[in-house]
């Protein structure tokens, strides 16, 4: 914990005195909590942090704007993103008042007043 402290030391304030966290720090913090057994609270200790301040940081990073660098003993799963499939044929616009149900070519339109579970018995009819 020492080594940790001269670091925090040395850690630029602002002018009320609170810490002045650069963003390649905020994400070096984010990405330990990433690695296998670490816990946001164990690393918020480490930095002398509120685990809710690096759960923020967290958030940031999964909003895209922290980038995190790459730390050993942290595992991704690979993702393959799949096109979408294009539409066989293009619906006819439907209007604000009604609503459309759809089952691979069949089209049910129906009126926006027509009641949930009559809606409801519609779909399941469908899906037989």
């Amino acid at each position: 914990m020492g080594a940790t402290s001269e670091f925090l030391a040395r850690m630029p304030r602002r002018a009320n005195g609170k810490r002045n966290w650069p963003s390649k720090l905020k994400a070096q913090v984010v990405a330990e909590t990433l690695i296998e057994g670490e816990t946001v609270k164990a690393v918020a200790k480490r930095y002398e942090l509120i685990p809710s301040t690096v759960s923020d940081w967290r958030r940031m990073a999964r909003q895209g704007k922290l980038v995190l660098p790459n730390l050993d003993g942290m595992n991704f799963v690979p993702v393959e993103i799949e096109a979408a499939a294009p539409l066989a044929r293009s619906l006819p616009a439907a209007s604000a008042s009604t609503i459309d149900v759809i089952r691979h070519d069949v089209t049910v339109r129906l009126d926006a007043a027509t009641p949930a579970a009559r809606i409801a018995e519609i779909a399941r009819a469908m899906a037989t």
